[in-house]
């Protein structure tokens, strides 16, 4: 997903010329070895202090325009992302009502995405409305761990979280204008993990919870009580801290990670609710240390992919895994992909982000080595493996500023995807 800023909106409107020379600079050069799906035109253009909005469906014109001369507008989606802010009314979820000042660039908007096929881009905040009132808002509903429910009037429809609630009021905001196939996208959540003494619901704890009760909700197919088992992609507010973001104390902490690629907190990918622990290898455990495999559950086009960039641009040596050599055998494709999958892990820190591979890699603490098989380890990784013919690369600083670039150019939000009808999680390759 690639933003266009609110200051290039003017640009982007006014001239076509200006959004062909964008594409065909920050684009097509990245495109299709970047799996670019989006283009978000203007970030909660409403919340700006110039308020652009009136320049944001000229400029979604333009771009669409651009990727029709170059035959993407199929492939690449254009749309724009909203805070909850553009409702006047989120409660009860039924009465959800878009706030009427907005009309002006919202009825030509909602046209563009119900005739292009694509999604309302929101931001959505639950400890906002906790922060802000926390009289009326429990932190249990907040945090997706209310015992109790809170009942639509008009509905009947029960309500056990704030996320939910607040998606169901913009899916009857879209209705009440009779925009019903339209589907929601949230394109930010989270929780912080440090605030303020005026912020005290900003712990590692509630960040914690939020977000991994978040993840299980998406994953499991729950969908919302106006619309069960629909289709929602969730992105994860925000991958690293932002240490220079002015504000409140928790507007530069709602980061997965620290810049050094640390996690802030524990935090699990797969719903699951704890590591995935495979029995692999020889079962030997090791005093903290960890290894990452591939998931069994993988498929296999996705575990090639995964071995493919990890043996090229991952910089992996992956002569251990040729034939006749100690990894070859046995001869599958789980086998050689964790051997992969592992010594990139290892040659970059051994982070939890450095086992993604797309949700298929999971870490296990039980050494995966086999026969003269030697699985590396963080500690052992400039030395040479004896029992492998090739010793494994040196970790590669580059990759790891290559990682970092891609994420400060693409995204300002995490890249982590959860597709709910897919029913796993899915996070963006490097």
């Amino acid at each position: 997903m690639v933003g266009v800023p609110n200051s290039d909106l003017l640009a982007f409107s006014q001239f076509q010329s200006n959004a062909d020379s964008w594409l065909k600079n920050s684009i097509l050069p990245y495109y299709p070895a970047t799996k670019i799906t989006y283009i978000t035109v203007g970030l909660e253009v409403t919340e700006s202090p110039d308020n652009a909005s009136a320049l944001v469906v000229p400029a979604m014109q333009n771009i669409l325009t651009a990727l029709k001369k170059v035959g993407l507008h199929k492939r690449i989606k254009v749309s724009s992302t909203h805070s909850l802010g553009v409702l006047s009314r989120s409660f009860p979820p039924s009465a959800g009502a878009f706030n009427s000042s907005h009309a002006y660039f919202l009825k030509p908007m909602l046209e563009f995405l119900a005739e292009n096929q694509s999604p309302f881009m929101i931001d959505l905040y639950p400890y906002y409305a906790y922060r802000d009132s926390p009289n009326n808002v429990s932190l249990d509903y907040a945090l997706f761990e209310s015992s109790s429910e809170v009942i639509d009037p008009n509905t009947g429809l029960l309500y056990t979280n704030m996320f939910d609630a607040q998606i169901d009021a913009l899916y009857f905001a879209l209705m009440a204008l009779n925009f019903r196939t339209i589907r929601i996208m949230v394109t930010e959540t989270g929780w912080p993990s440090k605030g303020s003494s005026k912020e005290k619901a900003a712990t590692p704890d509630n960040a914690q919870t939020y977000n991994t009760n978040l993840i299980r909700h998406v994953i499991n197919d729950s969908g919302t009580p106006a619309k069960p088992g629909e289709e929602l992609d969730v992105y994860i507010f925000s991958l690293f801290n932002e240490n220079r973001k002015p504000g409140m104390e928790s507007e530069r902490n709602w980061g997965l990670f620290y810049p050094d690629q640390t996690s802030v907190y524990n935090l699990d990918f797969t719903g699951k609710g704890a590591v995935d622990m495979t029995n692999s290898g020889n079962g030997t455990k090791s005093n903290g240390t960890t290894w990452c495999i591939a998931s069994s559950k993988a498929s296999e086009s996705d575990l090639q992919n995964a071995l493919d960039w990890a043996c090229g641009s991952g910089n992996v040596d992956c002569s251990a895994i040729q034939p006749s050599q100690p990894c070859f055998e046995p001869d599958n494709l789980v086998s050689h992909a964790s051997f992969a999958f592992n010594s990139y892990y290892q040659q970059n820190g051994a982070s939890d982000v450095a086992c993604s591979f797309g949700g298929n890699g999971v870490k296990v603490d039980k050494d995966p080595s086999y026969d003269n098989c030697i699985y590396l380890t963080t500690r052992g990784i400039n030395k040479t493996a004896a029992s492998n013919t090739t010793a494994m690369a040196n970790t590669s600083s580059s990759t790891r500023a290559e990682v970092c670039a891609w994420i400060a150019t693409f995204c300002l939000m995490t890249l982590i995807s959860f597709v709910l009808n897919l029913g796993n999680v899915a996070v963006a390759s490097f």
